[in-house]
């Protein structure tokens, strides 16, 4: 394992991972990010040991929900931290992986946490976040009704309002 954060990197690794083929040449399927699309990766495209397919969003074969997921990662979590090793990375990643996984709900799993799906122990959380959802929304309203001022929370009388046209 390499321990840079160069743009070869990529080729690097897959020149390697392609030592063992003989007679194939496979689709290597990746985004157009630095790292995908350099003068070492063209080299290594021109050379015939791999084929370049770039990814497209929303192609089913696409690699563009994991570069999503690395996209929050990096704005949201790495950015915010100083990356002066790749020990300080590796243990960023691992702490940003088993929180995401363990504590983080996902709108898509109706507020239950990847692992929470993956394990099965997550039934009852969309009944739990639903039923929570009804309550917070009754204590606000409960609370708001007390904060309102006592001229408003006075009965007030109720004034009928004749239109001229109205002859009785």
């Amino acid at each position: 394992m390499r321990e840079s954060f160069d743009t070869g990197v990529t080729a690097v690794i897959i020149r390697e991972a392609a030592k063992g083929l003989t007679d194939t040449k496979p689709n290597a399927i990746m985004d157009s990010g630095i790292e995908n699309i350099n003068a070492s990766m063209n080299q290594l495209v021109e050379s015939g040991i791999i084929k370049r397919v770039l990814a497209q969003v929303d192609v089913t074969y696409s690699n563009s929900m994991i570069e999503s997921w690395w996209r929050s990662i990096k704005h949201q979590w790495l950015f915010l931290h100083a990356l002066d090793t790749v020990e300080t990375v590796r243990k960023l990643v691992a702490f940003y992986v088993a929180q995401h996984n363990t504590h983080v709900p996902h709108y898509a799993f109706k507020g239950q946490t990847p692992d929470e799906m993956y394990f099965s122990t997550g039934a009852d959380v969309p009944e739990q976040l639903r039923l929570a959802t009804l309550n917070a929304r009754k204590l606000r309203r409960e609370a708001n009704l007390q904060v309102s001022c006592k001229r408003c929370r006075a009965e007030q009388p109720v004034v009928q309002i004749q239109s001229p046209t109205d002859t009785t």
